[in-house]
């Protein structure tokens, strides 16, 4: 398209608009989501009436699609949207170039039933052709429940951040939602799961968020087990653990507290290298407990390994 052809394409635009879009066409981009407000109280807002709204998705859709940019129409508030207006939209957006649609729980108000049946009276809208995203966000803590109810109802692409990142609470955790469609419901996902936590770690570090040790898939205490009753079952994995630790690429380790046993002794002497014989488990762990209490926390492997020199020495020293 030659300049001046350009500048007519864009008559009518917001300046706003007309700058996002002619940027994306000087970048040589060839897919974007182009989103706009649709729920009443959005437009509200920002001013606009529904008729400037389906105005301007359609100059700005049909002009990246003239410039052959693949795009996703992003109805922003959409599941606060009325869903005559929302229908709308969406056909508007298609009838305008547009190839694929986003369903957006712009603040996270849906419940899992709302998004499935939501998810699922859009594809009808747009016809079986039509790829379906689903979008959502965490602010009452449903954010993976949402998205999986979103692909129950038909979504075939899934929007979300690693490690749940976003505003406010977060958006959803494709992280989280990859292994709930995989290991739950059987769904195949175009994601190497071995690889997650690593990429969590990595954006953690750089982002500067930091996350809980139980947080699902990516903490730190999920493979982690302090419990005397639980490490008598170490031997059998799959007794303990929702999910393969090898699935994720994570290391499966006894840790030492108040609350373990005989066997964590066992387990952890073993994984030492450290030779403890049967008649000093009770005593190391005695002190294994003694010390824990008194530090509020766990044991590091050097501590255990000079609980066991300490008893091994007193014993020696009472026995000569």
């Amino acid at each position: 398209m030659r300049k001046a052809d350009l500048k007519a394409e864009l008559w009518g635009f917001s300046r706003a608009v007309r700058g996002d879009v002619e940027e994306l066409v000087r970048l040589g981009l060839s897919a974007t989501v182009i989103e706009s407000p649709t729920s009443d109280i959005k437009l509200k807002a920002y001013g606009l009436s529904r008729e400037e709204v389906l105005k301007r998705v359609t100059d700005a859709v049909s002009f990246a699609r003239q410039n052959g940019i693949t795009v996703a129409y992003f109805a922003v508030d959409g599941t606060r949207t009325e869903l005559d207006f929302l229908k709308r939209v969406y056909l508007a957006a298609l009838d305008a170039g547009a190839s694929e649609i986003v369903v957006v729980d712009t603040i996270g108000a849906c419940g899992p039933e709302a998004v499935e049946i939501l998810v699922r009276e859009v594809g009808q809208w747009v016809g079986p052709n039509v790829p379906v995203h689903y979008h959502g966000h965490n602010d009452f803590g449903m954010a993976t429940a949402c998205a999986v109810a979103a692909v129950r109802g038909g979504a075939s692409w899934i929007q979300g951040t690693i490690n749940g990142m976003g505003e406010r609470a977060g958006n959803a955790d494709i992280g989280e939602i990859a292994l709930a469609l995989r290991c739950l419901y059987e769904v195949p996902v175009a994601l190497d799961l071995t690889k997650v936590r690593e990429v969590s770690d990595v954006v953690s570090k750089a982002s500067g968020y930091t996350f809980d040790a139980w947080k699902p898939l990516v903490g730190e205490n999920l493979f982690m087990r302090e419990s005397g009753a639980v490490a008598s079952q170490f031997h059998i994995p799959e007794a303990i653990e929702p999910y393969s630790s090898e699935l994720v690429n994570a290391r499966r380790r006894i840790v030492l507290g108040k609350k373990s046993g005989l066997d964590s002794i066992d387990l952890k002497a073993r994984e030492l290298g450290l030779a403890v014989a049967t008649e000093r488990r009770a005593t190391i762990l005695g002190a294994v407990k003694k010390r824990a209490i008194a530090k509020r926390g766990l044991l590091m492997d050097d501590e255990f390994s000079e609980i066991v020199r300490q008893v091994s020495s007193q014993t020696s020293a009472s026995k000569a």
